[in-house]
């Protein structure tokens, strides 16, 4: 199966970009940006999975391993 989610970011100004920068939170993530943190004050709205978005969809990944027989609950 395939989770897809996209993100929609605000219209943000060079100003509250550069903001962002400086807090130095957006180096070390992929898509350079936190949605879990400070990078939560630039999203306007997702269209999908939140933990996708986060790292891993574990809701989806339950509903793939019961195909396969593999019950965690």
């Amino acid at each position: 199966g395939i989770c897809r989610t996209e993100v929609f970011f605000k219209d943000l100004t060079d100003a509250q970009i550069a903001a962002y920068l400086r807090t130095g939170e957006p180096y070390d993530k992929a898509g350079s940006y936190g949605i879990q943190g400070k990078g939560a004050l630039l999203v306007d709205h997702i269209d999908g999975d939140y933990a996708n978005v986060v790292g891993l969809p574990v809701s989806m990944l339950y509903e793939m391993l019961k195909e396969f027989g593999i019950q965690i609950l």
